[in-house]
């Protein structure tokens, strides 16, 4: 007899990826407070290449609305501006010597709305794809059931400790979900 644990067990590492994904996603929404993950991955063109600001320069926050982009070198600084311009960001790179500053304006109410309406279509996303592992999962039970491999009791249980898995993640969601609000909010 297989034990339906182990079908539980192998789910765990790909609901962990896909709640780690929606982390890095939300954290590359720009809040009221600077950071370095904002333009972070930003593609800058530089001689027909393209590359994120991360492998062309140091990246800090030095002030609450303040990012600083320290270049490796001079001749990344206008390709970085330009990059900075057209991206989605909303604020615009100035150069100060070796340095360009991006300050990031305040956010308005129209834009904090539509922040939060972001935030739930990717949270929803995300509870979908847990939701499809559940289903796999459940499937796999039922089929080593249909097998002769699982006893029916073990099959129902499967079935709760399924269930409880997955509300465990839905949590872990909604908890990342309105941290992220919050700092929105701010």
């Amino acid at each position: 007899m297989q034990n339906y644990t182990e079908i539980i067990n192998k789910i765990k590492p790909e609901l962990d990826k896909v709640v780690n994904f929606l982390d890095r996603e939300l954290a590359q929404i720009r809040t009221s407070r600077a950071s370095p993950v904002l333009v972070e991955n930003i593609v800058v063109e530089y001689l027909d290449q393209r590359f994120p600001i991360k492998q062309l320069a140091a990246i800090s926050a030095s002030q609450p609305r303040q990012i600083v982009i320290q270049p490796w070198d001079k001749s990344y600084i206008e390709p970085i501006v330009n990059a900075i311009s057209k991206s989605s960001l909303g604020a615009a790179g100035v150069v100060d010597k070796d340095l360009i500053r991006v300050n990031l304006p305040s956010l308005t109410e129209e834009y904090r709305k539509s922040l939060q309406k972001l935030l739930s279509e990717k949270s929803e996303q995300t509870k979908i794809t847990i939701r499809h592992w559940r289903e796999k999962a459940w499937k796999d039970v039922q089929d080593d059931f249909q097998a002769g491999k699982i006893r029916e009791d073990d099959k129902f249980r499967a079935k709760d400790e399924l269930q409880k898995l997955v509300d465990d993640y839905h949590k872990k969601i909604q908890d990342i979900k309105e941290k992220k609000e919050k700092e929105i909010m701010e």
